[in-house]
């Protein structure tokens, strides 16, 4: 059964300060699996230790004969009572004459060391130079399974073997330092901050490489690993760096700034368009971003200037933007550039045909109905027509006029338009005040009963 360790200080044992990031440096390990699961865990310290020389076991279906090597193995699934001895045992298996009993002892250390690491990564140390090649192997495999959850355990033999001239032991180095870079960033800080003044023009290549591991750390330590590869000799090392700036950009505005408008002057052309790339995950709107985008539009190289001059729209007003490209175009020579800043300067409203002009414009907001009503009340047109009936011969036929005038045969028959008609108009009679105010009956007036 998987079980959750939390990393541990090779030396004390004490758990290591974390912060905010306690889950995260978490480390999931599975004790190895093999045929010795089969085994109790008596039979595993007895075969490691030596004591029986071999175990017939079946495992998954299959017949298996076990001896010191498979016992040394199990070692890492024994119960938490039988800890301290079965340390000692792994420790006695690391120092064994016998290479396949020291591989052994190294493929089940980092899931040991877990539980108690005494010793271990001195061992660790030494056979990462055996005699034997292939346990120098087993040793820079375990140093790269060790190294995400034991970083100050490894750390002395994990910046050797960076620097190593044998391949394997580099490539396993390297990839225990980018598992490193998952769990303690501040750590691999330090050890590209170290390889970035070696000589060695490589190293520092692949030191440039870790810094989008870490960039996201807002240190000023990283900070200053970015300023240094940025301004590194070598114009692969300044390249991968300037390629970190867009993404530092989503964590420090301010610091991206700075680096790109570094960046925006290299002498290699690579290295200033990622520059403008970061420039455009910045506020556009802020003062250095904007003269950096301004000053690349007249830049030598023209992907910069194909860059800053596609954000120019996004930067400027239009009577600004049209005075900045009658500008430009007086220098630029590039045809595809021109034709770019032309189709900015054009003014459809201003310069265009006669439907452009007229495409331009925005159709009038149509007048409610409710305004309509109350702007016939009032004798008002609405509009350029006036929808109101001028003369009471043209109001609206009553059904009665319909059949004293019939249509003629062969009239198309044509939908009315529809006619709003006002709530008053001047040849309905208006009601009288006292109509309004109700002083009206049936019943006549007083003075003209009869006496």
């Amino acid at each position: 059964m998987s079980k959750r360790y939390i990393a541990r200080d090779p030396r004390t044992g004490k758990p290591i300060q974390t912060g905010g990031s306690k889950a995260r440096n978490e480390v999931t390990y599975e004790p190895t699996k093999g045929p010795w699961m089969a085994l109790s865990h008596e039979e595993v310290m007895l075969l490691a230790e030596g004591e029986v020389a071999h175990q017939e076991v079946h495992w998954m279906g299959q017949a298996h004969r076990l001896e010191r090597p498979e016992g040394v193995r199990g070692l890492s699934s024994v119960r938490h009572g039988l800890i301290r001895p079965a340390h000692g045992l792994l420790l006695n298996a690391l120092a064994d004459n016998e290479p396949k009993v020291r591989i052994a002892g190294l493929q089940v250390l980092p899931e040991f060391a877990v539980r108690r690491s005494d010793e271990l990564f001195d061992w660790l140390s030494v056979l990462l130079d055996d005699e034997d090649k292939s346990v120098r192997k087993a040793a820079s495999e375990a140093l790269a399974r060790a190294a995400p959850t034991f970083p100050s355990g490894v750390r002395s033999s994990l910046e050797l073997e960076l620097r190593s001239n044998d391949g394997h032991r580099r490539r396993c180095a390297w990839d225990g330092l980018n598992a490193l870079a998952e769990t303690w960033p501040d750590v691999v800080a330090d050890h590209v901050d170290s390889l970035l003044l070696e000589t060695n023009v490589e190293l520092r290549r692949k030191a440039a490489t870790m810094l989008r591991k870490i960039i996201a750390r807002k240190s000023s330590a990283v900070w200053d690993l970015v300023s240094w590869a940025l301004n590194d000799e070598d114009v692969v090392v300044r390249r991968t760096a300037a390629k970190t700036i867009a993404q530092l950009a989503s964590h420090d505005t301010r610091m991206a700034t700075m680096f790109a408008e570094r960046a925006v002057s290299d002498a290699d052309a690579e290295v200033r368009l990622s520059a403008i790339k970061a420039i455009q995950r910045l506020n556009r709107g802020h003062g250095r971003a904007r003269d950096l985008i301004l000053a690349g539009a007249r830049s030598n190289d023209v992907r910069v200037r194909r860059a800053c001059v596609s954000l120019l729209p996004k930067l400027l007003a239009e009577e600004e933007l049209r005075g900045l490209v009658d500008d430009l175009l007086k220098t630029e020579q590039d045809p595809g550039l021109v034709k770019q800043l032309m189709e900015m300067r054009f003014d459809a409203t201003l310069e265009g045909t006669e439907a452009e002009k007229n495409a331009a414009l925005a159709p009038a907001l149509p007048v409610p109905q409710i305004d309509r009503e109350v702007m016939h009340a009032q004798g008002k047109a609405v509009g350029l027509l006036n929808d109101r009936p001028a003369d009471p011969s043209e109001a609206e036929a009553t059904p009665a006029d319909a059949d004293m005038n019939p249509r003629p045969v062969g009239a198309v028959q044509t939908e009315p338009e529809a006619t709003v008609r006002p709530l008053t108009s001047r040849h309905e009679r208006r009601p009288t005040q006292d109509e309004l105010m109700g002083y009206h009956d049936d019943e006549p007036d007083f003075d003209d009963e009869p006496f």
